[in-house]
């Protein structure tokens, strides 16, 4: 619903006067302009015959004009609608990611509606849109709206949740205009980009602002590789395109930072190097293969790097093995720390997990490890990676979903990192997921699990077994956790139940 506000005669002209200096503030950039240089500074002038009055003048300052490439590239962003079963429908139609504060942008769906909104963006002339999973995963049917108010079915090709994308088909009985797919490597924070979409259900929207960051881990997926921006982005902008000024794609715009529900200017687009690779999987089989090593990894903080003599902090630090899996088979090790994977840096776990996924199953992977404060070469022969929602770098198992917990064996090897006694008994927290209760309660990769309640664990599946016991109905757990030689009793509460996105 809009509002209007009756604004006193004053507060109007200190808020004209207020947008006036912003405005001035912004500028000295235009769109195809060179360089700073290319406006004049003020300058003062003295006229004869007036007493001294100063009398400035000044070349205007403008900031960018993106109307020329919206006209362009607007044919080819669409608005989505999904028809979904009522039980699919929340009341809230921005879920909070757990802990964060974010939550997917698919539309305005509520308790005892049967559709929900969402954007995309048509990337070849046959009809091929490229939209988030979330907006479609749901539905019961898909049709899009295109720039000119026609309608269309659309039909589903293929979702990957992990990457929360999704690629729909229309036919339009001709050729449809088109845009492309950037090079997202190539953006730089203080870039400007705009956003598209259709939030609230409006209709094509446009807003403009810059790159934050780029390279963002949001705690929303095991690739989390996000785009930065401060470009508003609300519910209904999920799957809509995030352009450079020169009319490319470099990300799809996915999530936002919203303690309030809309947008505070923390938004959140999945890159097009990441896009580019998943849709072409999609379109080809319907789904996504990705490589799978069969490890679970750390991250290397400077006590573990002095502890094992390491020139620096970075790299993927193994903590387990899964068992007949690629990288058992190729003799890797807990201790050794993975530096390269295939000739690309290692600089933490998430990256070997990304890097992983991102290689054929059937590769035959080098990688740069060291093993003792020793370098060394090991090959491995990459699989494909499980459908039980492993990852293809950080193999969590065996976990307690519960409470958000990734536990792994407690080997000689691990105790003597941590300097444990060798008779030390237990689960060794591998990964703990951001926002969880076991988050929140302050469980740290690295923490040994000995004990739930007071009951002792020797592995982690006794540790897996207690917790969900003792959790059981909505209680808390006491779980006894080693940590610097000191144990200590932590109370972990079971997790609520998490809405459905629609």
């Amino acid at each position: 619903m809009l509002e209007h506000t009756k604004t006193p005669g004053t507060r109007i002209r200190r808020l004209t006067l207020a947008l006036l200096l912003a405005g001035t503030a912004l500028g000295g950039f235009a769109a195809g302009h060179s360089s700073w240089a290319d406006t004049a500074p003020a300058t003062t002038q003295l006229t004869p015959g007036t007493s001294g009055a100063i009398q400035p003048t000044a070349t205007p300052h403008l900031i960018p004009d993106f109307a020329d490439l919206v006209s362009q590239v607007k044919p080819a962003v669409v608005s989505i609608t999904v028809k979904l079963k009522p039980t699919d429908v929340d009341d809230d139609s921005m879920p909070q990611l757990p802990g964060f504060g974010m939550g997917p942008q698919g539309g305005h769906a509520h308790q005892h509606a049967m559709e929900a909104r969402g954007s995309g963006f048509i990337i070849d002339a046959n009809g091929t849109i490229v939209t988030n999973n979330h907006v479609v995963k749901d539905a019961t049917s898909v049709s899009v709206t295109l720039a000119d108010g026609t309608d269309l079915p659309a039909k589903i090709i293929g979702r990957d949740p992990k990457t929360d994308l999704a690629v729909l088909r229309i036919d339009a009985g001709h050729k449809v205009p088109f845009i492309t797919l950037g090079e997202s490597n190539d953006v730089r924070p203080g870039q400007w980009v705009v956003a598209m979409g259709n939030p609230f259900g409006l209709g094509g929207t446009v807003t403009a602002g810059i790159v934050s960051a780029s390279g963002r881990d949001i705690g929303s997926g095991p690739y989390d590789s996000f785009i930065q921006v401060d470009a508003p982005i609300n519910q209904g902008n999920s799957g809509g395109p995030l352009f450079t000024q020169d009319g490319k794609v470099v990300g799809v715009n996915t999530a936002i930072y919203s303690p309030s529900g809309g947008s505070v200017g923390i938004g959140f687009a999945i890159p097009s190097d990441t896009v580019r690779q998943i849709v072409a999987q999609l379109e080809s089989s319907g789904h996504v293969t990705r490589g799978y090593l069969g490890v679970e990894a750390q991250a290397v903080n400077k006590a573990m790097s002095a502890a094992l003599h390491l020139d620096s902090s970075k790299g993927a630090l193994i903590a387990s093995v899964v068992p007949d899996s690629p990288a058992a088979k190729a003799g890797l090790q807990p201790g050794d720390v993975i530096q390269s994977v295939d000739g690309k840096t290692i600089g933490d776990p998430r990256e070997l997990a990304v890097d992983v996924a991102g290689l054929k199953p059937g590769t035959d992977a080098p990688l740069d490890i060291l093993r003792d404060g020793q370098a060394k070469r090991i090959t491995v022969s990459l699989t494909t990676q499980p459908s039980d929602g492993q990852d293809g770098g950080n193999a969590a198992e065996p976990s307690s979903k519960g409470i958000g917990l990734a536990l792994a064996p407690l080997s000689p090897d691990m105790r003597s990192q941590l300097d444990l006694p060798g008779r030390t008994k237990g689960a060794l927290v591998a990964r703990v997921m951001p926002g969880s209760p076991a988050d929140q309660a302050g469980l740290q990769p690295g923490d040994v699990v000995v004990g739930v309640g007071t009951n002792a664990v020797s592995n982690p599946e006794e540790a897996v077994k207690a917790i969900r016991s003792a959790t059981a109905g909505g209680h808390t757990a006491a779980l006894r956790v080693l940590r610097d030689g000191q144990i200590s009793y932590v109370p972990v509460g079971p997790a609520a139940t998490q809405s459905e996105q629609g």
